[in-house]
């Protein structure tokens, strides 16, 4: 009897497990199938050669690489401060780095406009040198930045945190400086890291919507990136909102599969390491 009961507990369970997984696959799956079957494939190609889907694909591509250049230089040295010291404010600066990964995109935006707007606290500042960030190109790139500094900052800190200590270590004793010892040992042993941030704050700025349409506008040729282009299209061209998200949805997966082939993970395991280099 006992033997029955604990073989149908473990069945139950093992159908319990099947039922959840496949649940959420098709709840993952049909959005995108619906998405392919709206569209035929050899119009996508034809829709593909339009100027405004081509000015929101030309925009996304150089705003998102010119964001993913500026957070790696900005959150570089930040994510090096976390895994390796402790401070005063860490926690702090922990909770103010992951905050835009929590935050609605809508209030994110909002908080942007308070920022650099017109009247906004360094808004005022910008006017003086003819700067105005909203409904400005560059106004997109700062939105951008804002979404995606997390999404580099947490892989990069646990590359960093994951190297061992012995091999800086040995770089202090054969008297190697801080720089040295950072762009030669560091850098190298936490290249699958930086790579997989990298290619996440670029996937991060490239989907970017509602920061971006807050302080940015939707503006064609100047802030329209390829999200906001797919919002627009909605509401009168459903077909070129398919060939949009087509587009988005092929450029995120081949990104995924890139980075699992080459073994990068999104965000590796987070190791606090508190140790001060030589």
């Amino acid at each position: 009897m006992k033997r029955g009961w604990r073989w149908w507990r473990v069945q139950s369970f093992s159908v319990a497990i099947a039922v959840a997984t496949i649940v959420l696959v098709l709840l993952l799956l049909l959005p995108l199938v619906g998405i392919l079957l709206r569209v035929d494939p050899a119009q996508v190609f034809q829709r593909l050669g339009e100027k405004p889907v081509l000015d929101a694909l030309w925009l996304s591509v150089k705003t998102s690489t010119i964001v993913t250049v500026v957070v790696v230089c900005l959150g570089l040295p930040a994510a090096y401060l976390l895994a390796t010291r402790e401070f005063a404010g860490k926690r702090c600066l922990e909770t103010l780095v992951d905050l835009p990964m929590i935050l609605p995109p809508t209030v994110s935006g909002f908080a942007l406009l308070m920022a650099f707007g017109r009247a906004g606290i360094a808004g005022k500042t910008l006017s003086l040198f003819g700067l105005s960030l909203p409904f400005t190109t560059l106004g997109v790139v700062v939105a951008q930045v804002f979404m995606a500094v997390p999404f580099f900052i947490g892989p990069a800190r646990a590359g960093f945190a994951s190297v061992e200590q012995r091999y800086l270590d040995a770089a202090a004793t054969l008297r190697a400086s801080p720089s040295h010892i950072f762009w030669r040992v560091m850098i190298p042993l936490s290249r699958g890291s930086l790579l997989a941030g990298a290619a996440m704050a670029w996937a991060r700025a490239l989907g970017e919507f509602g920061a971006t349409i807050t302080f940015a506008g939707n503006l064609p040729g100047r802030t329209q990136t390829m999200p906001l282009a797919v919002y627009l299209a909605m509401q009168d061209d459903l077909d070129r909102a398919a060939t949009l998200s087509i587009l988005l949805v092929t450029m995120a997966v081949i990104l995924l599969l890139g980075l699992r082939r080459t073994g990068l993970g999104l965000f590796a395991p987070r190791r606090d390491a508190t140790r001060q280099p030589a």
